[in-house]
């Protein structure tokens, strides 16, 4: 039966009603959790809590199906308190008011409350500050759970009132683990060959909620022998994977792209770019990207990397998917094995703090244009060599703020097309100092 204080939110007693093979198998004991030995373990954060009795307002950051609910509610049961479950998604301002009011009443008779937030990021500024009260009087521990990258979708001063955990996707031998959970459960072995068997296990990619539902409708054909990998890829689809085009697995993955290609290593490269074109991104966006990667950091090392980007995107632009994506896959690998020089950038940054710091510093007279009477009378143009009429076409002359110090920006290295731009450059630096001596 519920409790004077019970909400709609909380857990309702067991029904007679079929419940699904994943809730079912659901542990009863933190020692029986799956996986998440970096919360778990020994001396893991969790484990040390409790031992400490002194468990706090958590963040449990991870992808579906590898936990999070399951450690709230056993958190809840190892400390005595009662567990609460709401949804971001499906609460707003009058819901957490019953929430809270019963979490008061709760506490008045020396009862506290775990109150686990699913999907806590999806709350906006005023609702995740709502809490905070509650948290620092003690009136609840919050755990909250999200997909996303709290430092992100979460208000600075709930995450400074909260630990937060990562938890992982299931390893393939975790996977395993949780099958033969399943078979002692149903009481009999998945009718796979062991192809097959593998085969489940990447479909489920990392999350066990999946894998149990998988397992579910294999049991449910009720077969008689065990059928191999093609006969089970006609049954069952690939799991999608993972990844939300404006979250976390978006920022994560061109990253990836990005530094692999920065590691010249074209194999890791075309992986992730596969990675993002299988979920879904605009091949346009890629194409950008590549762009201002070889921009980046390939630079004047090969200038024509930049055209190979801007051509493999026009080539997309006119083809389409999904023979587009090949142009920029070929820009992909060029890109990795490029010489790299990012020297071109780093000049420019140098150059905008310069800029930043010398304010309005005019340019020296001798290089304005004198357009008017009034401006030759002030000097413009006085003294100005004009280089075609020097010798070797260089006339050595300042074109920097009148007292300024000569800075060095550009620095090219030895590496690709930038070998030659440094051997030009240390030739117009000597005949600078011929001309000045």
């Amino acid at each position: 039966m519920m409790d004077l204080f019970d909400t709609p939110g909380e857990e309702l007693p067991a029904s007679d009603a079929p419940r699904p093979l994943a809730d079912r198998l659901r542990p009863r004991l933190l020692a029986d959790v799956i996986g998440q030995r970096q919360i778990l373990g020994p001396e893991a954060p969790l484990t040390v809590m409790l031992k400490a009795n002194a468990l706090g307002s958590i963040i449990f950051w991870g992808p579906p199906g590898v936990g999070k609910t399951t450690i709230a509610r056993l958190l809840a049961e190892e400390t005595d308190l009662k567990f609460v479950q709401i949804s971001a998604i499906f609460s707003g301002v009058p819901e957490l008011r019953k929430v809270f009011q019963a979490a008061q009443n709760r506490r008045d008779n020396g009862q506290g409350t775990l109150l686990f937030v699913d999907e806590i990021h999806r709350f906006n500024k005023a609702q995740q500050d709502s809490f905070l009260p509650l948290m620092e009087d003690g009136t609840l521990v919050l755990v909250g759970a999200t997909t996303e990258n709290p430092s992100f979708e979460l208000n600075a001063a709930v995450l400074s009132r909260a630990q937060v955990l990562v938890l992982e996707r299931l390893s393939a031998d975790e996977l395993e683990l949780l099958v033969q959970r399943a078979e002692t459960e149903a009481g009999r072995v998945l009718p796979l060959e062991a192809g097959a068997r593998r085969a489940v296990l990447e479909m489920a990619d990392g999350d066990g909620r999946s894998l149990l539902n998988l397992i579910e409708q294999i049991l449910a054909w009720d077969l008689q022998s065990p059928i191999d990998q093609r006969t089970l890829s006609t049954r069952l689809m690939r799991r999608a994977a993972v990844y939300d085009k404006s979250g976390d697995s978006h920022y994560n993955l061109i990253s990836a792209l990005h530094k692999s290609i920065r590691g010249s290593d074209p194999d890791a490269a075309l992986y992730w770019f596969a990675r993002m074109v299988q979920g879904g991104e605009d091949p346009r966006y890629l194409a950008r990207r590549l762009t201002r990667m070889a921009v980046e950091d390939i630079g004047l090392a090969d200038p024509q990397a930049q055209d190979v980007c801007l051509q493999s995107w026009q080539t997309y632009e006119r083809l389409g998917s999904p023979e587009g994506e090949l142009a920029l896959a070929q820009a992909v690998t060029y890109l990795a094995l490029a010489p790299k020089s990012n020297a071109a950038y780093v000049a420019y940054k140098a150059a905008l703090r310069e800029a930043k710091h010398t304010g309005s510093q005019p340019p020296p007279k001798h290089i304005l244009n004198a357009a008017t009477g009034l401006m030759k009378d002030q000097g413009y143009g006085d003294g100005y060599a004009y280089d075609h009429d020097a010798e070797d076409g260089f006339s050595g002359q300042n074109y920097f703020p009148e007292g300024m110090e000569r800075p060095e920006y550009y620095a090219p290295v030895e590496r690709g097309f930038e070998r030659e731009l440094r051997k030009r450059l240390a030739y117009f630096e000597k005949l600078r100092n011929r001309r000045k001596g």
